[in-house]
């Protein structure tokens, strides 16, 4: 043992050292112990997960001369086909590749096999891995025998494409799904395997392992191998820069650091750090995945807000995403993302990899470039086709032209609320049954009643109410609000009441949303809550429950 590798040497012997298969592994041991075994087992997952490990431990348990049901073990010394099993050379547990055996000449062979009773164990066993590569014709040959085979006989199919399968197998077997295993139990196990070989690599090295296999129980113990192997070599301890050089993979906060550089436009500075993560080694589709890695987690910051740390980010990374996300939207994420995959097919065409890295980070400045160009060009119609409108607008006495930010102009540049035609023709189709919107609220109910759900949306969420009269609406607002909201929210003002509404623009830095408001009363109704005798003895009743709303009971 000492002489193989990790990835045999620590192979399971038992169902509990199957890490991340908890539950698979307590309904087949349960099953065993009750004798209400399938007559076909089916094992899907991706690779290194442990399929093939649990098609040898479902055999072990099954021809295991020892009592399985109250956890009797064998050792070397007793004559037990569990050695044999596990050597793969017992003569009831044939394993067979289907990758190399497809054919229906194939598996008439293993039917035929199939009549005959074990020569020396309880059950004959036939381990078939990656049967989804067997033909049609192969499958429908086994479709009898799985679903009625000798008492004496177990089917036991392992697979990495469950959907190749046909249904009628599918229908014959029970199935089990090994999921990935996740970083954290990867990191804990793959820490015990390098204090057993003596093997000197910091945390943040065995954390980079076990994410770059991808949920592969495998994979990482064969990297902490080659890893362990280079420490051997170099008599030192490995780092987290060691491991990134051995698997040709950049730092991610070089990474974003390049993106920063494609956000703001700088062709020059974002060539530069590719020339030098290429001269330190990079892979370039290891590198184009870094890249989709970076622009999943500005897109989960812009739509879920600040996340909270976990073995993927370090501090600073989290740091950066949160600093560069305020200079990117999810239509260029969109536009990046599928950029970013077309060149990963590009590679496997284009044969100098570096021209093919540094075409794509000019295309994603162009397609960085064109929506402000678009901005502007967009701007410029606007003011060309409203000049004097901004100039007619009743704007709150405190505010100057000057002082009004850029974004809330092109507001009132874009809003035809006095001197354009849509509002002329609105005034036609105002109708008769016209109706009065007395304060914010009502404004907000109008519009939920009429459907405007976008309306609404902005007046709840993006909109902060300072003022209020009749025919007059002054308010501040967030970077979140429609860029339409003040020509909709005049036209529709003007449709309901039949009367024209000066929005006016404040700079009220303290006024507060609806939605602001209501979570801040909802805060502190939960907070007077807890005070009280009932929430005291809920606390004690169920003391892993979390309060999360109060409401109040109709009468």
């Amino acid at each position: 043992m000492t002489n193989k590798i990790l990835a045999l040497k620590y192979r399971p012997q038992e169902f509990k050292d199957l890490i991340g298969q908890e539950v698979m592994a307590q309904t087949i041991t349960n099953a065993i112990k009750l004798g209400k075994t399938p007559n076909a087992y089916l094992l899907t997952g991706i690779r290194g997960v442990g399929k093939t490990t649990t098609a040898r431990l479902i055999a072990k348990a099954l021809n295991c001369t020892k009592n399985f049901s109250i956890g009797e073990k064998c050792n070397a010394s007793d004559k037990c086909h569990c050695k044999e099993i596990v050597d793969s050379r017992h003569m009831d547990v044939l394993e067979m590749d289907a990758a190399s055996k497809t054919g229906i000449d194939d598996v008439r062979e293993l039917i035929e096999n199939s009549k005959y009773s074990p020569t020396s164990a309880k059950f004959k066993i036939f381990i078939i891995d990656e049967v989804h590569m067997l033909s049609k014709q192969a499958f429908n040959g086994l479709l009898k025998t799985l679903e009625e085979p000798p008492p004496s006989l177990k089917f036991i199919l392992a697979t990495t494409e469950v959907r190749k399968i046909p249904v009628t197998i599918l229908s014959r077997c029970q199935r089990f799904d090994l999921k990935r295993v996740n970083v954290e139990i990867l990191c804990e196990h793959l820490k015990k395997i390098a204090q057993n070989e003596n093997g000197k690599i910091t945390d943040d090295a065995i954390k980079l392992i076990a994410r770059s296999s991808e949920g592969s129980v495998r994979d990482s113990i064969s990297l902490l191998d080659r890893a362990l192997v280079s420490q051997i070599a170099n008599e030192k301890s490995i780092s987290e820069q060691d491991v990134r050089e051995m698997l040709g993979l950049a730092d991610k906060s070089k990474v974003i650091s390049l993106f920063k550089e494609i956000l703001n436009g700088d062709e020059s500075k974002a060539l530069g750090h590719l020339k030098e993560l290429t001269n330190a080694g990079l892979d370039a589709r290891n590198f184009l995945n870094d890249i989709l890695e970076v622009l999943y987690m500005f897109s989960r910051r812009i739509n879920l807000g600040p996340v909270e740390k976990d073995l993927s980010n370090s501090e600073l990374e989290s740091q950066m995403i949160d600093q560069y996300s305020k200079d990117i939207d999810m239509q260029d994420i969109g536009l990046f993302w599928q950029l970013t995959i077309k060149t990963i097919d590009d590679l496997r065409i284009i044969g100098n990899e570096n021209l093919a890295l540094e075409m794509y980070l000019m295309q994603m400045i162009h397609l960085k470039d064109l929506d402000s160009i678009k901005e502007t060009k967009d701007h410029q119609e606007s003011l060309n086709d409203n000049q004097n409108i901004f100039h007619e607008k009743k704007i709150d006495e405190n505010l100057s032209e000057t002082d009004i930010p850029n974004k809330i102009k092109n507001q009132l540049k874009s809003t035809d609320q006095i001197k354009t035609e849509p509002i002329k023709n609105l005034t036609n189709e105002v109708n008769q049954s016209k109706i009065e919107i007395k304060s914010f609220q009502d404004l907000i109910d109008q519009s939920n009643k009429e459907k405007e759900i976008e309306l609404k949306y902005d007046l709840e969420r993006n909109v902060k109410l300072v003022n209020f009269n009749k025919g007059k609406i002054n308010i501040s607002f967030n970077d979140k609000l429609n860029k339409n909201f003040i020509k909709n929210l005049s036209e529709k003002l003007l449709q309901w009441t039949g009367d024209r509404w000066i929005i006016s623009l404040s700079q009220n830095a303290e006024a507060k949303s609806i939605y602001e408001r209501n979570l801040e009363s909802k805060k502190i109704l939960i907070e007077e809550f807890k005070k009280t005798d009932t929430a005291k003895k809920l606390e004690q009743a169920f003391p892993d429950a979390k309060l999360i709303d109060v409401v109040e009971e109709d009468k």
